[in-house]
């Protein structure tokens, strides 16, 4: 009896979800593909074969097109394809399928010559001993009954009937033992990998003069073997987060694409020459974020600053913004709050209600850019987006425009000086950069 019952246990028990939801979540990827800026959403796939929903969302800005998506095991051919056209601001779907677990590539190739490959990842659930014991059990509780049913109506009360009977009692007392000696079960500890080296990283942009397209092409490398850097882990919507620093001051924000085990790459157009900064922000698997910074040389002129000084209103493309700032000093915490006017309508870009970078102490009057290559501040703030409870799949996407246009952030400036800032938020499929020069003061009696 106790035999069949392990049978019928292994047999019948089937996969169940923890908690009641599927595992996984959907992933965000910002991507520079191009010309175009765009946010592709894998949306969590349950199981394999399965389909896979795909959304591309463009911003204001991008060209109209059609791009080609793919599903790519590793190491072999495209198992699905699709094409999907991008045009007005918002998002566009499509479906993919792929027909086993573990990890895989989406293509994005836009027919010039641009192609984006975005690692993902199908989860296989895989069911504990105790849920199988329970389901399995409760299962099993369930075909002795039907047994026992059918022996007692054709034969009456007899040594089958019996034997049925103590089947499903037998099932009942494994499945609830199973349940209450869940919460005492061990849970295994997950696989951890916190010894990567760091990833040095090369910077060229090729070919680099004002008013032109330029790639910028970022090589990178293990700090330890010097072998490419292929294990770069989504953290905030992007592989990289590319901080782009102009002599002038204007900055972008850039999501390079990967192109190949190790090589990053943007498109970008620099509007003046001279010499401009970048700042990476990557996160390796099983490693924590890390930042590292570069420069390339554009030919051409460079062109004078115009930020204003000093807290205020300002542009921020065809929008005016306000910034604000309670208190000034070094070592304390300051609130910046940037108000982008309007309705509650900003929408979440990389999965954050607001961006904000901070750069300093820098010389005044020098060119910003080779200056923020050596400022021994250089941060990136954010405003979260409010929790939604009982939310399922991750973040909410672009296509949600309900939040405040008064956004705030906390920072401590560590030492006294001239600070770069700029204050981003997304409006209607469109970044909005409000740039601002702060003059931070010494703490009374010295800096901490």
């Amino acid at each position: 009896m106790v035999a069949l019952v392990g049978v019928l246990l292994v047999v019948f028990a089937p996969p169940a979800w923890a908690d009641g939801a599927p595992l996984g979540a959907d992933l965000h990827v910002a991507q520079t593909l191009g010309e175009r800026e765009l946010t592709v959403v894998v949306r969590r796939v349950e199981g394999a074969p399965a389909p896979v929903s795909v959304d591309v969302v463009s911003h204001v800005g991008t060209a109209p097109g059609e791009l080609r998506l793919r599903a790519v095991p590793p190491g072999g051919s495209a198992v699905s394809e699709s094409v999907v056209r991008v045009g007005p601001p918002g998002a566009t779907s499509t479906t993919l399928t792929i027909d086993r677990f573990g990890p895989w590539d989406l293509e994005l190739d836009d027919g010039a010559g641009n192609t984006a490959r975005i690692p993902f990842t199908v989860l296989e659930r895989v069911t504990q001993t105790w849920e199988r014991a329970t389901y399995g059990g409760f299962v099993a509780a369930g075909v002795f009954l039907v047994l026992a049913l059918g022996f007692a109506l054709r034969r009456g009360v007899g040594a089958g009937a019996v034997t049925a009977g103590a089947g499903v009692l037998v099932s009942i007392t494994v499945a609830a033992t199973a349940a209450l000696l869940s919460a005492s079960t061990p849970v295994a500890a997950p696989a951890l990998d916190g010894s990567r080296p760091p990833a040095n990283m090369a910077v060229r942009a090729e070919p680099a003069r004002a008013g032109s397209p330029t790639a910028v092409v970022l090589d990178l490398t293990d700090a330890a073997t010097g072998r490419p850097v292929d294990d770069l882990r989504a953290q905030h919507a992007a592989f990289v987060h590319l901080v782009v620093v102009s002599p002038s001051g204007v900055l972008s924000h850039l999501h390079p694409v990967r192109a190949a085990a190790g090589e990053y790459r943007a498109a970008f157009t620099p509007g003046e020459g001279g010499r401009f900064a970048v700042s990476a922000e990557l996160s390796r698997a099983g490693a924590g974020v890390a930042q590292v910074r570069g420069s390339f040389d554009v030919a051409g002129k460079p062109r004078a600053s115009t930020v204003p000084s000093g807290p205020g209103k300002r542009a921020a493309g065809t929008a005016q913004v306000e910034v604000t700032a309670d208190r000034l000093v070094a070592g304390r915490p300051t609130t910046l709050t940037a108000d982008f006017g309007g309705p509650a309508d900003l929408q979440p870009w990389l999965g954050m209600r607001g961006h904000l970078v901070v750069i300093g102490p820098l010389p005044p009057g020098a060119p910003v850019g080779e200056a923020a290559l050596a400022a021994p501040v250089w941060a990136h703030a954010h405003a979260m987006v409010p929790t939604t409870p009982g939310a399922v799949g991750g973040e909410p996407d672009e296509t949600v425009a309900a939040y405040d246009p008064h956004v705030d952030w906390t920072f401590t400036f560590p030492r006294p000086g001239q600070y770069r800032l700029w204050f981003q938020a997304e409006r209607g499929y469109q970044v909005l950069t409000a740039p601002a020069l702060l003059d931070i003061a010494a703490t009374p009696g010295g800096t901490p």
